[in-house]
């Protein structure tokens, strides 16, 4: 347990560029030849785990404990009251963080050029120096994240509006 509080500080208190230039070195000191898009996979799900653990956390701490006590009062085994009552309850609690944490690590993407992966930003950094015109290519970009977030934040809150109806 004393592993995972130790992973979980180290993930929310230092920056996630920081973590990937860890994550590519400490990879490429061990010996296998890991490709960079392969690091910057693994660079962002452990920030991310690190996070999303604290909010499911949360969020299980959220339900009321008479849930699980009514549940054990019907004879529920403890998978079967997670399934039905609690997970549930969980995921409406944790949607908006959840899309906060999707949204982060879409806008974190940008920092894996850092390690030579060729991204939206890495694209377009190699266009305006063939064209000396950043601005046009780094609007566009930035266009194209905030399409992709907000086309994620409408998806939940369609999603969020239905499971409350359905309550």
């Amino acid at each position: 347990m004393a592993a995972v509080n130790i992973y979980i500080s180290f993930v929310r208190g230092t920056p996630v560029l920081i973590q990937i230039f860890i994550i590519y070195y400490v990879i490429a000191m061990a010996g296998p030849n890991v490709p960079a898009f392969a690091t910057g996979v693994i660079a962002l799900s452990l920030n991310t785990g690190g996070f999303m653990v604290e909010i499911f956390r949360g969020g299980l701490s959220a339900v009321p404990k008479g849930q699980y006590e009514a549940a054990d009062a019907l004879g529920m085994s403890r998978g079967k009251a997670l399934k039905r009552i609690i997970f549930p309850q969980v995921f409406r609690l944790i949607m908006p963080q959840l899309t906060s944490e999707f949204i982060n690590i879409i806008k974190a993407s940008p920092m894996l050029s850092i390690i030579s992966i060729v991204e939206l930003t890495r694209a377009a950094q190699r266009l305006y120096k063939q064209t000396y015109e950043p601005i046009p290519f780094f609007i566009a970009i930035a266009v194209f994240y905030f399409i992709i977030c907000a086309g994620l934040e409408i998806i939940v809150k369609k999603q969020e509006k239905k499971s409350s109806l359905i309550r």
